[in-house]
């Protein structure tokens, strides 16, 4: 497909196809955390702010040792993989996915918590003298206004599960087909000598990074204005 062998497009697809569930299911997640701690006054919420941003300080050898740990078959994963008979979720893409969850989380929560943040009282006290329910004041007043943070964790958190490497070798080792996504291609391109191979997934990548880098640029710029 689009004139590539099979070793090198196969990995571009895992990989978006990867990003892609990951994304959505980190929105689905990230989202009502990053409201609770955005606006629950308990004195314990920042423990929980930290235990989500581990994975920016902590090494992906680290993460993904633990994760493997949980996901291999004397972990909940393994019980949880013999609901349908298999014996353990890691070196699986279900297992891929969950690790890329878990790394990317921060990159998502924090867009998303600093947005809810920065919306303040006063608009949903208005929702509320509108007897809006504080659901549908949420729903209604508090997304709608946060939606540059949604759309800003969205593509970081799309951007951090392309480029992630250490936990996804860890936990989804490098099987074609499987778990061989563009950063473990690369990597094995380059320890089998495919120097052409390497250079143009590793050249796509470096176009993917800069066109994030400045979509993001590009996006504050816009909302900056609308604020304004």
């Amino acid at each position: 497909m689009l004139g590539l062998p099979s070793d090198i497009w196969v990995p571009i697809q895992l990989t978006i196809e990867l990003a892609a569930i990951s994304t959505l299911s980190l929105l689905v997640v990230a989202t009502p955390l990053a409201w609770w701690l955005a606006r629950s006054r308990a004195a314990w919420k920042e423990g929980v702010a930290a235990i989500v941003s581990l994975p920016i300080v902590l090494p992906p050898t680290v993460l993904g040792f633990y994760l493997l740990i949980l996901l291999g078959s004397d972990g909940p994963g393994g019980a949880i993989a013999s609901l349908w008979g298999a014996r353990t979720l890691a070196f699986t893409f279900t297992g891929l996915v969950i690790g890329s969850i878990v790394s990317s989380m921060p990159f998502v929560v924090q867009p998303i918590r600093n947005a809810f943040a920065a919306i303040g009282d006063r608009p949903l006290e208005v929702a509320a003298t509108l007897r809006a329910s504080p659901r549908r004041a949420f729903w209604t007043v508090a997304l709608p206004l946060a939606s540059p943070g949604l759309l800003t964790g969205a593509v970081l958190g799309f951007a951090h599960t392309v480029g992630e490497f250490g936990v996804v070798l860890m936990i989804g080792g490098n099987i074609p087909g499987r778990t061989r996504v563009m950063s473990t291609a690369i990597f094995d391109f380059v320890e089998t000598m495919r120097w052409r191979d390497a250079n143009l997934l590793a050249g796509g990548m470096v176009v993917f990074a800069f066109a994030v880098i400045l979509s993001m640029i590009l996006l504050e710029k816009r909302f900056a204005r609308a604020r304004a």
